[in-house]
């Protein structure tokens, strides 16, 4: 996977063209398009820096719920702490939630 960070803008006055980007094609509900065109930080930034602010948010989340799909699996039907640890578990101090 690329560094996000080492994209480089071109210089050129009004110009948004990414050096290492590749244009893509996406279907938009009509209403959807309306919503996100009418939003401030779209104008300012443009749709294409939202939208792969966003696309890069979901695949992070994505990768967090693997995660911790794994986790959970791994330590599926553990209860407590294993028999050479019995009884520490008073000992800590844990946070009030």
């Amino acid at each position: 996977m690329k560094d996000r960070r080492s994209w480089t803008v071109d210089q050129q006055p009004g110009s948004t063209y990414i050096s290492n980007m590749k244009p893509i094609q996406v279907m938009f509900d009509e209403d959807l398009l309306a919503e996100l065109d009418a939003d401030d930080d779209v104008r300012a930034r443009g749709r294409s820096a939202v939208l792969r602010e966003a696309a890069a948010a979901y695949l992070e989340r994505r990768r967090k719920a693997v995660i911790a799909a794994d986790y959970e699996s791994a330590y599926a039907g553990r209860e407590g702490l294993d028999e050479e640890l019995e009884g520490w578990e008073a000992e800590g101090e844990w946070p009030s939630e």
